[in-house]
Formats: structure tokens, sequence, C-alpha cells
């Protein structure tokens, strides 16, 4: 549950059509049947006094960093066309498993794995088959057997940037789906964490983080971004992770 006076210290931005929050890497975006302060919705709902918010765009509950809402109707409606055509920047930081030398553009269609005992997975499908789906990853620091990269999702396929960080042989820290064993996040769901599952994953979620949103493409002069979280900042420095 959220406590109403964890709020004002997410918000990035507000004013009298949008609100802008770095949401913490434990929120559920969606409301839920436990009430308001069960969500991130149903929390700035609450705080900013309105019948409705509209969530522009969601993060996994996992991932920490910005997202944007609306105030009213028509700038949702505005902003989510811009989303489909693809009129928003989003750029996510990561921290990867593996040193990655170069930077590199992942270009391959996702879809439903349906060989995961996952059923929420998403997995490279083969050509023809699936969504395409292109994410750019360039490595900004590297240490210790990690990479901190910047990842610039080009598609907004579901779960594509850890999808495609798996496919591509460096999965992210402490991903209970797409790191070593999607069998450890069944094994969260029916156990909860544990010292086995901070043995396999390091951290207690996914290590990705929503960085950036630049609006400008869609007509707005908005530029916002959110620096790498506590939890994610100790794992670099205790993996002597530098650029």
């Amino acid at each position: 549950m959220i406590a109403p006076e964890e709020v004002p210290g997410w918000i990035i931005h507000e004013d009298e059509r949008l609100l802008v929050v770095n949401k913490p890497g434990d929120v559920v975006c969606h409301p839920s049947k436990a009430g308001p302060w069960s969500s991130l919705v149903g929390a700035l709902r609450e705080h900013a006094g309105l019948p409705t918010v509209h969530l522009v765009f969601r993060l996994d509950r996992e991932t920490s960093g910005i997202i944007v809402l609306a105030k009213d109707a028509a700038m949702a409606s505005r902003l989510q066309i811009a989303m489909q055509r693809r009129l928003v920047g989003k750029a996510y930081l990561a921290i990867l498993t593996g040193e990655l030398a170069a930077a590199v553009t992942v270009d391959q269609p996702l879809g439903d794995d349906v060989s995961s005992p996952v059923f929420l997975k998403s997995g490279v499908v083969p050509a023809g088959e699936g969504q395409p789906a292109e994410t750019h990853f360039e490595p900004v620091g590297r240490g210790g057997g990690y990479t901190l990269a910047r990842v610039v999702p080009r598609t907004g396929r579901k779960h594509q940037i850890r999808a495609h960080a798996q496919w591509l042989g460096y999965p992210i820290v402490g991903d209970k789906i797409y790191g070593p064993d999607a069998r450890l996040y069944l094994e969260f769901i029916d156990h909860g964490w544990s010292e086995a599952l901070a043995a396999r994953l390091l951290l207690p979620r996914q290590a990705l983080h929503c960085a950036e949103i630049d609006l400008r493409p869609a007509g707005l002069e908005h530029v916002f971004t959110a620096p790498l979280p506590g939890d994610l900042r100790e794992f670099c420095a205790g993996k002597m992770i530098r650029p």
C-alpha cells in the first residue's frame, strides 16, 4: 500500500493537464480491488483530487522511472495517439548481465513464448510471426561482469527490452522471468522473496529504469528525466561499474 505522504516526493512535474512522476520499483500502475492507495493511478487520483487520471503508458511493477498521466481525456487521447505514431521519445537505463562491448540494435519480432512455464512471457519468434520490435542498447559503463546500458525501444511491445536483452545474451539483472530461469518467477509468486532467489537474481527487482521521456515530437515543450534510483546506483558501485 502507498502512504499518502510518499506521493509528493515522486512528482516531477504537475500542471493543469499533466502529472508526471518518478515511480519507485515496487509500485503497480493499475488500480486494484484493494482501493486507491494500492496503485499508482489510484494514489495520484487521490492526490490530485480528480475523479480520474489517465495513464498514457505503463511500466511493469518492478520497473522504476518516469510515468506520464493526463488530467483530462483530450490530453490523454493526444498523447496516446502520439505514442502509437512513435512521436514520444523514451530512454531507459538497464543493468545487464555481462559486459557489452559496443552499441547494438536488436531488430527481432516478438510474440508469446509458448515454451515458457510463465504464460505471460514474450520471446523472439521467427520472421513473419509476432510483431516487429526494435531496441537499441548502448553501454555507458562496464565492470565486474556487468554493463550499465542506455536503452532506446523504437517500438513498444510487451516486455520488449527484457525479451530483447535475454535474446542478445545480456539479460537484465534481477529479472525473474527473462533472467537465468523463468521458473524463479513462479517460485517467487508461490513463496515470496528468499535467500535462494537473492543468490540467483542479485536484486529483488529487475534493474530497469525509465530515465527520459521526450514529449517535444508530440508538440509539447517537455523533456522529463529521472536519475538512476538508489538501489541500482548501489549495485553499480558494488560491482565497480564505471563509464
